[in-house]
């Protein structure tokens, strides 16, 4: 076996550690390696572990430290005390939330990003819920796409939400799960639109009339505009003239470009008009048959006598 010649590679880490300096308020990012109900103990990449107490880790009352830790996890926290009587490096993740999270959650706000939150009280006019470990707000009209009456419903449910507002300096978080909600329900709209074949015939009911035209409801959460250039064959002043609302009528899809349905009723019209045309030509042309058929069986009948 070929001996192994140590190398100063093989103790960077330890050399690095001798010579790192930690103070007190310094925010270290440090690996779990232990979890207890009592504390967390951190690799700190130093002489001394890192232990961070339950009570400083969250300022959210329902803060599980054997759910929310283990070991493996990367986490920021501060230094509050650099020996705990113990030979221990003593470290805060609340103080480290209050002076990182306000960054992270202002970054989520300008990138739109979706947090999860579990909803903890209901207060008046809302809800409170947590993330990055601050305490945030989100009002009953940001609960949902509908209205909401009674918001302690929610109350211990895991709600996807958008930061919508930030404000450090009067410690206000304000979240929103209709935002996301909205655009969840805009993402499948366009889908359920991208799946429409320009040409088909769909059934719908007027829904509104404008002096532009009248927006039909076909279904499946999905209304289109028959512009009144296409509502009939002949010229109106207003959409009005021909349809009411409640209406049920039929249209083809004219295109769906820019996420937008636009239909027409006219099409259809002129459809049935040339369907007309093509059945009395066609009975024309049977009945002419049908003379020039008699005249000969008669002249034939007569060459025979």
């Amino acid at each position: 076996m070929e001996e192994h010649i140590e190398t100063m590679e093989d103790y960077k880490e330890e050399l690095e550690a001798s010579f790192r300096r930690i103070s007190e308020g310094d925010i270290l990012t440090a690996t779990v390696i232990a979890v207890s109900e009592e504390e967390a103990t951190l690799d700190l990449k130093y002489y001394a572990p890192g232990i961070i107490r339950a009570a400083d880790l969250s300022d959210d009352p329902d803060y599980s430290i054997l759910e929310a830790l283990h070991p493996g996890d990367e986490i920021q926290a501060t230094v509050i005390r650099l020996d705990d009587g113990e030979g221990n490096i003593l470290l805060s993740k609340k103080e480290a939330n209050q002076m990182l999270g306000w960054d992270k959650l202002k970054t989520a706000m300008e990138q739109e990003t979706v947090l999860t939150v579990r909803v903890k009280e209901a207060v008046n006019a809302g809800v409170i819920a947590y993330a990055e470990g601050l305490r945030a707000f989100i009002p009953a009209s940001q609960l949902s796409l509908d209205y909401v009456e009674d918001p302690s419903v929610y109350v211990g449910k895991d709600l996807d939400v958008n930061v919508i507002r930030v404000d450090r300096e009067k410690e206000k978080l304000v979240l929103s799960a209709k935002s996301v909600l909205k655009e969840r329900e805009e993402e499948a709209r366009r889908h359920r639109i991208s799946m429409l074949v320009p040409g088909t015939v769909v059934e719908g009911t007027v829904e509104s009339l404008t002096n532009y035209g009248a927006f039909v409801n076909i279904g499946n959460g999905l209304t289109g505009l028959v512009h009144i250039s296409q509502i009939c064959g002949r010229r109106i002043r207003k959409p009005s003239e021909v349809l009411k609302t409640g209406q049920p009528v039929r249209a083809k899809i004219l295109n769906t470009n820019d996420n937008r349905i636009s239909l027409s009723i006219r099409a259809l019209e002129e459809i049935a008009e040339e369907d007309a045309d093509t059945s009395v030509q066609a009975e024309e042309y049977s009945s002419h048959e049908s003379a020039s058929t008699s005249l000969g069986d008669l002249i034939a009948k007569l060459n025979l006598h």
